[in-house]
């Protein structure tokens, strides 16, 4: 695990960085994912990293659409 140091900006933002958004393929205008997770830590995940996850999760199954609904909620939540 990367550990980086970094400061949350009077409007909320923080800056990822550099060395990460390379590595991860993260580009200006990228959707990512902001967790709170129930040890109080953030989870930060990129978009694209949650739809490849969902689709490895489905692949050769058959689940329809309301159950898709269903799993990303409760990963969501």
């Amino acid at each position: 695990m990367h550990r980086f140091h970094t400061k949350v900006s009077g409007n909320g933002r923080v800056i990822i960085p550099a060395c990460i958004r390379k590595e991860l393929d993260i580009k200006s205008g990228d959707e990512v994912i902001i967790s709170k997770m129930d040890d109080g830590n953030i989870k930060i995940s990129t978009a694209k990293h949650a739809l490849k996850k969902l689709q490895e999760m489905v692949a050769g199954k058959n689940i329809g659409t309301a159950q898709l609904f269903e799993m990303r909620k409760s990963e969501v939540l």
